[in-house]
This record gives structure tokens, sequence and C-alpha cells, in this order.
């Protein structure tokens, strides 16, 4: 396993980290067994969020007795300082640990950003529990290019993390910029939310980029983390046929897919907005269509019945235009 320091956090970090989405489809006993797979393995960065519902809890009994072994992240979406210092226990309570390595504001707008940093807000919480010794450093999350680019002129900022796969290149330049100001880079949704399908190509990808620190796809079977290792340490430049299949990709899914982040839930009505993408995605792109539709047959409220009130596109930070969307896959579906 290669190493990199993350930034001026001086963490020292395996090239490739452990997301800790997936991990909420299955229970404890298995995370513990992904963890000892890991330390076997080298990876010594796991990430998770307070946000994804049990990961938080099953890290926690699973890294009880090896939790010096790993870096270990998580981030809140609270805004306040009172709220951040809450999220901050109950963070630590979850995970069994009295110290957490990195400590990520997660995902906040300009209009959150700013809340983060007046007075009361929740940066004042994050330096608090810095110096009181429960967490080591601070950094930031987005998927917004404003607030990613802000970030990189705040002091306080020791890592930002952001989307950056083979559709999502947005960040280029200013993923270069945290090298040039040794901020770490957390490289986030390497397979775009599940879209890209070849895990391999897509991580190769990513560690072609020397400014990337770690990159953390989500895994929740043994066989994940020994395909994604063996991805990672391939450190071959890519060849013609790797990038011809990149460029196809590319072709393939455009700009307007569903990342599946999900900021654009709850729908008015009831519709998994993501879970329709999911399976027109696999209608459209992958040829499963009998699959597809036998998936999209147990959505219990299907696309044909978006009102068309407009709330998620004010909460989607890639600005999709999901109700054509939504349209298209009832069209798509039947219903």
């Amino acid at each position: 396993m290669e190493y990199k320091i993350l930034g001026k956090t001086g963490l020292k970090t395996s090239k490739m980290g452990f997301g800790g989405i997936p991990i909420q489809k299955v229970d404890e006993e298995a995370t513990k067994e992904l963890m000892k797979r890991l330390l076997d393995e080298g990876v010594n960065y796991i990430d998770t969020a307070k946000g994804y519902t049990v990961s938080e809890k099953f890290l926690g009994y699973a890294l009880e007795g090896i939790r010096e072994q790993f870096i270990l992240a998580t981030k809140s979406m609270s805004r306040t300082k009172e709220l951040m210092a809450k999220d901050i226990d109950t963070s630590l309570e979850a995970l069994r640990t009295n110290y957490i390595d990195l400590y990520q504001v997660h995902n906040p707008s300009m209009d959150q950003l700013s809340q983060v940093l007046a007075p009361g807000g929740a940066l004042e919480a994050l330096m608090e529990a810095k110096e009181a010794g429960k967490i080591g450093h601070i950094g930031i999350t987005a998927h917004s290019l404003e607030v990613f680019e802000k970030a990189l002129e705040m002091d306080w900022v020791e890592t930002v993390m952001f989307p950056y796969n083979i559709v999502e290149s947005q960040g280029v330049e200013l993923i270069k910029k945290c090298a040039e100001k040794n901020i770490g880079f957390i490289a986030m949704k390497p397979l775009a939310g599940g879209a890209i399908e070849d895990a391999t190509l897509a991580l190769r990808y990513i560690c072609a980029n020397e400014d990337v620190s770690v990159v953390i796809p989500g895994m929740a079977e043994i066989k994940e983390i020994e395909q994604n290792i063996a991805a990672c340490a391939n450190t071959s430049s890519l060849s013609k046929e790797e990038l011809e299949k990149i460029e196809d990709v590319r072709k393939q899914l455009g700009s307007n897919f569903c990342r599946r982040c999900n900021y654009c839930q709850p729908c008015s009505v009831g519709i998994n907005i993501s879970g329709v993408f999911l399976f027109a995605g696999y209608l459209e792109r992958y040829d499963l269509e009998d699959w597809a539709r036998s998936r999209y047959a147990t959505i219990p409220v299907k696309a044909s019945a978006c009102i068309e009130c407009g709330a998620c596109e004010t909460r989607c930070p890639y600005n999709l235009p999901i109700r054509e969307m939504l349209k298209k896959a009832a069209s798509e579906f039947g219903e």
C-alpha cells in the first residue's frame, strides 16, 4: 500500500481509504470483518458521517481494539456552535473513541458556510473541540465549486473533500491548488454515485492524479476491498485502451446524471428520486432492461406522481433538471 501525507494535517494516510456509506446495508459483524481485512491490507483511512445512519455505530463496534491503527474521519451538517458540539460528542460515543482524527463541516452552501463562520457558528465548536483534544484536525466537504474555492481561502481548513471521477473533473484546477497550499484533498464519489460501473478504471483514473491525497470508494464486501486495492496499487500509466474507455464512459453518461447524494430529498409526494434515476440508468445504459423494470416496479411512488413543485431542484448541488428527468423516466417505464 502506498501512503501520502494528508496536507498540513501531517497524517500519513493510505492512498485508498474506506468510504463508510455502504455499510448501512450490512451489520456490525460484517463491518468488523471489513475492518480486519483493511488492517491486513494496510488501508488506514476511514470516512463516515453522523448523517450515515448506523455507519458510525457499526464502525465503533468494528474498530474496538484496533482503533489506533486507523485515521478516523467523520462529519456533521450542524451549522451552529451548540449543535456541532453536541454532534462531536455523539460521534465520539458512537465511534467508541476519545478522539477523532479529522472532523469535517459537511457540505455547506455558501449561506450555510457564513453561518458556520459567524459568532456562535459551528467553527467555534470545532476549534474548542480541537483545543480539548476531542478532534485532531478540521476539514470541509463540498459539492459546490464556489464553496470549494472559498475553502481554499480559510486558514482553518486542513482538508477538502469533493467529488472527483471520470465524469466529474470540474474541480481539477482547485485540486491542484489544494496541493499548492498543502491542503489535503479527499476524492469522494469515485464511481459518480454508482453511475460508473468499472470500478478499476475509475480508481486508476483518480490515482493517476498526484494531487489527490486519498480516494474513498464505498465498500460493503471483502471482494470490493480486494478489487479496489488492486486498482489503486497499479501505478502504471493509463493505457491507450483505458483512455479510450474513459472517453466512452464520458460520452455515455454526459453531465445530466444523478450522483445519488439525496440532497434533493424529501420529495413533496414521496418519490425516491435517486432510486428512479438509478433504475433509469440501468435501463438506458447497461442493457439490463428486465432487471431495471422489475426493480422500478418495487418503488411505491412512481416518477409519474411528480407534481412539478420544483422543491427538489432547489436542493440539488448539481442543478439537475430533476422534473424533466422524472418525466423522461415516467415515459420510459410507462408509469
